[in-house]
């Protein structure tokens, strides 16, 4: 019983002296001491320390000391034991906790983030901006913006994905019902059948509503003309009142007032494409030609009137007039004495009928045409008419240049009226006529707009007549006399701020002519 008693004492201060070398240790190296929950030692002092323990108390007899080793060391055992008993079983004594513990850790946060990324809330945008929420996935093609106001991130749908889905909103439902599986041509006729006839069943709905509305906001015809009978009030067409304007003008009946005021009155409505065909459908068109041979100037100068307007940008129209006649009334008329406003009236139409047209043009090369315009252009009193001469001459140059180039550049022009455009042979014509000097002496008119369009046309005869220019002393006295007259005036525009007025034009149109005779 002594002896227990002693060796337990022997335990105790075992202990005590373990626990004082532990926080000796700690309190020197910094290190980690006694762990009161795993019972490890360090290793660092753990088996140095053992012969510090082994040491035996003062006044204990020699002979006693083996047999105290040897229990010290089955009390050793014991505890060490003891220790690993109760112990975590994933660890061992001699591993280091903290090491373990960090990679534990690691584990578990990649292993949470995992788990959140498999989880994470999928953010379904609009077509409106919204704020995104920590932790939302955005869909791919979305719009993203940082509101620097808030400093939060906004999201919304793209207008392509807006479109997008509005589109199949709208077609969901309207699909055909078709076996993907297995179908054959007859279930495919089958069904476009049925998209045949749904497409036509809405559109006789759509047509069916239309006809619906108008009905609702126009009366018909029929109830109008009735409406009207009642008030004496008779409702035409635009044919009908050709029609009645054309039997007015060739009734024998009729007086020359009545004739001029139906002739005026045509002459409205046959600006219109439509109208001017109508007029020749039922013959109208023929009797105004006709009208030109009567003797009275006011009725020729208002048919001439009528066919220019008739005329004006509709080849049929052209075609029907040449047809019957009526270039050669009109140099006729141009050809003898006439009072001016009857003839400027033939010029229009002649002009009107001539433009775009290469067969007329060809026709009135042959008829002489180009002599008739001399004649009038060097008539007394007619000398306002020579502008006007010389801008259609000049609109029939540029007109067979531009063709020809075209041709060559796009090849859009029709083989045929190609053709028929090399058959005009103007140039020629106008150098024979003696057009060069007439051209050069209308330069000396003193209006600035005739002046601009001589200027046009002796530039575009340039390269026929160069010779005659350069041989004519008179020419470049007034060139250089206008040259004068538009420096100062082109000065003044400069003075004024304006950069291309319209005498900086002519004096660049003179500088140019000159420029092409050196």
């Amino acid at each position: 019983m002594v002896t227990i008693i002693s060796l337990l004492q022997v335990k105790k201060w075992k202990l005590g002296e373990v626990k004082h070398v532990a926080q000796r240790h700690t309190a020197i190296q910094g290190r980690p001491g006694l762990d009161s929950r795993t019972c490890t030692i360090p290793l660092e002092w753990r088996w140095s320390s053992l012969w510090s323990l082994t040491v035996t108390p003062q006044g204990l007899p020699p002979s006693r000391m083996a047999p105290l080793g040897m229990l010290f060391g089955l009390l050793m055992g014991s505890w060490f034991t003891f220790c690993l008993s109760h112990q975590n079983p994933k660890e061992f004594a001699l591993t280091n906790p903290e090491k373990s513990t960090t990679k534990e850790t690691e584990r578990k946060a990649k292993a949470k983030e995992e788990l959140d990324t498999e989880v994470l809330e999928v953010f379904h945008p609009t077509h409106e901006w919204q704020a995104l929420q920590p932790g939302q996935a955005v869909p791919a093609g979305s719009h993203v913006r940082l509101n620097l106001q808030t400093g939060a991130r906004e999201v919304k749908l793209q207008y392509e994905d807006k479109f997008r889905n509005n589109l199949k909103r709208s077609k969901k439902g309207k699909r055909l019902d078709i076996n993907t599986d297995a179908y054959t041509s007859e279930d495919l006729k089958s069904a476009l059948a049925k998209l045949k006839d749904g497409a036509e069943m809405e559109s006789s709905k759509e047509d069916k509503a239309r006809q619906a509305e108008v009905k609702r906001l126009f009366r018909p015809i029929e109830e109008l003309k009735k409406d009207f009978a009642e008030l004496n009030v008779v409702i035409e067409t635009d044919m009908q009142i050709m029609v009645r304007l054309i039997n007015k003008f060739n009734s024998s009946s009729s007086s020359l007032e009545e004739k001029i005021a139906a002739l005026f009155d045509l002459e409205y409505y046959v600006h219109q494409m439509d109208n001017a065909q109508d007029l020749f459908s039922f013959g109208g068109l023929q009797v105004v030609i006709n009208g030109l041979n009567s003797t009275e100037p006011l009725v020729k100068e208002y048919a001439a009137f009528v066919l220019g307007a008739a005329f004006s940008s509709n080849p049929r129209v052209q075609v029907e007039a040449i047809e019957g006649g009526a270039l050669q009334k009109l140099l006729v008329i141009l050809a003898t004495e006439q009072p001016l406003a009857t003839k400027k009236k033939v010029l229009f139409a002649l002009c009107s009928l001539l433009r775009h047209f290469p067969y007329a043009q060809q026709q009135f090369l042959k008829l002489g045409g180009l002599q008739v315009l001399r004649s009038l252009v060097q008539e007394k009193g007619m000398e306002v008419l020579a502008v006007r001469v010389v801008t259609l001459l000049y609109d029939l140059v540029t007109e067979k240049m531009f063709a020809e180039e075209e041709a060559e550049l796009t090849r859009e022009t029709s083989p045929e009226k190609l053709q028929q455009y090399r058959q005009v042979h103007l140039l020629p014509g106008l150098q024979e006529q003696g057009w060069c000097a007439i051209t050069a002496s209308l330069l000396a008119l003193p209006e600035h707009d005739a002046r601009e369009k001589v200027l046009q046309t002796l530039g575009a005869l340039l390269a026929t007549c160069r010779d005659h220019y350069r041989q004519d002393a008179q020419l470049s006295r007034t060139l250089a006399s206008l040259q004068a007259e538009y420096q100062a005036l082109a000065a003044l525009e400069l003075q004024d701020g304006e950069e291309e007025g319209y005498f900086q034009e002519l004096l660049g149109s003179i500088n140019s002519f000159l420029q092409g005779l050196r």
